[in-house]
């Protein structure tokens, strides 16, 4: 009989879904939007969908179905912007707060959320380390929580956005409503550490194919610098529409932006260190035609969903296939054929690898944040980076390594705690050396994974969607290995994409890729292996589980 009304409910929470999304937006739901409300009514849900999937429908719909006002932690200021208008359009009641609306607006908008006439509030996370935004939230009762573009959370959080770090805990002081994930791709450690991050609960992960299959993927491998560059502006300039240059370092989106302009292309520069009013009007030049050519870091990235980009180019390595995958299908998202093409010099992987390294952080310098929070309480970041003298992204890494073995808590407000953890400051500061230790393996394991990618002689998209978790046992015929006639064969051994293996050094693991004579696991700790089938079938390596 439970079960009966179970179903029952369920299908009663679905036809109301399908009915919200029809009044809203005038569709019907996708098999994995309704999978997604099914569960983001019972509980957390983790959602993976292609660009331009509908993912914003799903928080619409849910938004109007739970009890209470939304909460939608969306990364970027532009980003917002263009939120923000989607909801209004589907004439929902939405704001956002942030660092450029005035003071009365902002009292404005929390007083609105209190009193039920806001059903949507937009803040990035930054705002929720704040002690008078979290004052003001409290009382108004949030039923959800979205974290949009939440492979922030892993491929940012550590270094870039340590307020994301923050994140579970403001949601524990807003009474641990449900929340909803989102993202448009990440590979299975990038979902664990979404997970993790945030805090979820049990979650439902959802998680369909991401391919763009408007987007033609190439690499053109090339072994000197200078001609790297040349090619890449012979590249740009032979394309027809807009498109996107992703470089590594300021210093390259400066210098190429220039050659491009000298070239006769109209091309802007767009990194970290500009100012935001530079950035946006870049981005909004960009939008409205005034610029074919963007020159970036990634720093361009969240909220550039402009539909008709023609082609990405990559004139630097990605640090992971997450963030190239991430990048390059900012491409074709109308539908329309656009290209992805990798400016491969194997030499350049260098660089990734030497920020994957970060540094090292000594047991010592790690027992010494622990002690000082022990012995003063809670602190903030900034407080305690200079107490210690040590930079702010050096911290961040320490403090992540500590609250991933139970030594630090992070509040909210940004602020790090040592947890009830009794052991000494010694053996919790040598087990976040350890777990520093596996990031940067894992880090550099991605390096390597790019690489994989770019060096690959079979089906380039078949590789770059399995390594990402989307298992294609079919060649794309979209990339250019395929059109040479190259779309690499299987491997005879009985080793597929999906398969649990053991290792007898390494422990658990998943294949990832399968191609020729060679096979790629991911083993437990989150580390990527390449390794030779003929070896691992002459000395049986690797043995079902």
């Amino acid at each position: 009989m439970c079960s009966d009304r179970q179903d029952r409910r369920k299908r009663a929470d679905t036809a109301e879904a399908r009915s919200t999304a029809r009044s809203l937006e005038g569709v019907e739901l996708r098999n994995e939007q309704e999978e997604a409300l099914r569960s983001l009514l019972e509980r957390d849900t983790l959602v993976m969908l292609a660009p331009a999937a509908g993912k914003t429908l799903i928080y619409e719909v849910a938004g109007e179905l739970l009890s209470g006002p939304t909460l939608v932690v969306s990364p970027t200021l532009s980003l917002q912007r263009d939120q923000v208008a989607t909801l209004r359009e589907a004439g929902l009641s939405a704001t956002a707060v942030n660092s450029t609306i005035s003071d009365g607006s902002r009292r404005r908008a929390f007083r609105q959320l209190r009193d039920g006439t806001l059903q949507f509030l937009l803040v990035a996370p930054e705002q929720l380390a704040k002690n008078a935004v979290l004052t003001e939230l409290h009382p108004a009762g949030i039923s959800l929580i979205v974290v949009d573009e939440a492979h922030c959370v892993s491929e940012w959080g550590h270094d870039f956005r340590p307020d994301y770090l923050a994140l579970s805990g403001a949601a524990e002081e807003l009474g641990g409503p449900r929340m909803l994930a989102l993202t448009a791709t990440a590979s299975e450690p990038v979902r664990q550490e979404i997970i993790d991050g945030l805090g979820m609960r049990e979650p439902l992960v959802v998680a369909r194919a991401v391919d763009l299959p408007s987007l033609h993927l190439s690499v053109r491998v090339l072994h000197e610098e200078a001609r790297k560059w040349e090619l890449l502006t012979q590249e740009v300039v032979e394309s027809q529409g807009s498109g996107i240059v992703y470089v590594i370092t300021r210093k390259h989106a400066e210098e190429f932006a220039q050659s491009l302009a000298d070239a006769g292309v109209e091309a802007a520069v767009y990194h970290g260190s500009m100012r935001r009013a530079e950035r946006d009007a870049v981005q909004d030049a960009f939008f409205r035609g005034e610029v074919r050519v963007v020159v970036a870091t990634s720093a361009f990235g969240m909220g550039i969903d402009k539909p008709d980009v023609r082609f990405v180019l990559h004139a630097d390595a990605p640090p992971s296939v997450d963030s190239y995958y991430q990048q390059v299908s900012r491409a074709g998202r109308d539908g329309e054929p656009a290209r992805g093409v990798f400016f491969h010099r194997p030499q350049d992987l260098a660089l990734p690898t030497l920020f994957a390294s970060g540094g090292r952080i000594t047991s010592d310098r790690l027992a010494e944040v622990l002690r000082l929070l022990r012995s003063e309480g809670a602190s903030s970041r900034s407080e305690l980076a200079q107490r210690i003298g040590v930079s702010a992204r050096k911290l961040a890494r320490a403090l992540d390594a500590l609250i991933r073995v139970g030594a630090v808590t992070e509040l909210a407000r940004n602020r790090p705690a040592a947890s009830g953890d009794r052991r000494s400051a010694e053996e919790l500061a040598e087990a976040a050396e350890e777990s520093i230790r596996r990031w940067q393996a894992l880090q550099r394991s991605r390096v390597d994974m790019v690489r994989r990618y770019a060096e690959t002689t079979g089906c380039r998209r078949r590789t770059l969607l399995e390594l990402l978790g989307d298992m294609r046992n079919e060649a794309c015929q979209r990339c250019d290995n395929c059109d040479r006639g190259h779309p690499g064969d299987r491997p005879t051994e009985t080793l597929r994409p999906g398969d649990r293996v053991r290792h007898p050094e390494w422990g658990d693991g998943v294949v990832q890729t399968a191609e020729g004579d060679s096979v790629v696991v991911l083993f437990e700790h989150d580390v990527y292996r390449t390794l030779s089938i003929p070896v691992v079938r002459e000395r049986g390596l690797l043995t079902g589980r």
